[in-house]
């Protein structure tokens, strides 16, 4: 029988942990926007009914859980790394320096961060674990989850008007046809990531 994300949470504080955090990213793979990851703690004793991988949940039960989740966790952060960041130093530290940003901004220091992936954060003082399919295991890394991708979405609404003939509202800056079309018509905006292909020198000469 598969435990619930909330009881594979619960297992670390039976050993006698105070506080773990859960962190996860959105937005590793567009062309275009920022990379957000969020770090949730959440009481030892809480459920929040439909907390689950956000690319799991329709837009409408995210939207819902980021408010719930803001209002009962014992603490979170925010980190946002944008575009031009991310082509200075790829993405790959990009997603770890946003990691970073919302660890700091979270009221107390974890005994332990959960991590999503198989990467762990470099140059973090936190006792750490990488869980690959995080987000569909541990309750406070699900809901870290849905606040990076709830934060990154609302960001890429907002880009939207800033730079409608891009669409980002329909695709958050992915490599869809529509989109990669868009960029054909009309160059990159500010928000693209000039060292994705293909909007990096080379490839940008053969479109």
């Amino acid at each position: 029988m598969k435990i619930s994300l909330f009881e594979f949470d619960k297992d670390f504080y039976n050993k006698g942990l105070q506080f773990v955090s859960g962190v996860d990213e959105a937005g590793r793979g567009p062309l275009a926007g920022p990379v957000v990851a969020a770090a949730v703690i959440l009481p030892k004793d809480i459920f929040i009914d439909g907390v689950n991988d956000s690319k799991k949940l329709t837009e409408k039960k995210r939207n819902l859980l980021f408010e719930e989740i803001k209002k009962k966790a014992f603490s979170y952060g925010i980190g946002i790394v944008d575009a031009k960041i991310i082509d200075e130093i790829n993405i790959l530290q990009a997603t770890f320096l946003a990691m970073r940003k919302a660890l700091e901004q979270l009221s107390v220091k974890p005994d332990l961060v959960l991590i999503d992936g198989n990467h762990t954060i470099p140059n973090l003082q936190n006792k750490q674990q990488a869980i690959v399919s995080g987000d569909a295991k541990s309750a406070c890394i699900a809901c870290a989850s849905i606040l990076a991708k709830v934060t990154r979405d609302n960001m890429m609404y907002e880009y939207a008007k800033q730079y409608p003939q891009y669409n980002f509202e329909k695709h958050k800056g992915y490599g869809t046809k529509a989109h990669i079309e868009a960029i054909e018509k009309y160059g990159p905006c500010p928000i693209h990531r000039m060292t994705f292909a293909p909007l990096n020198s080379k490839q940008l000469e053969l479109l």
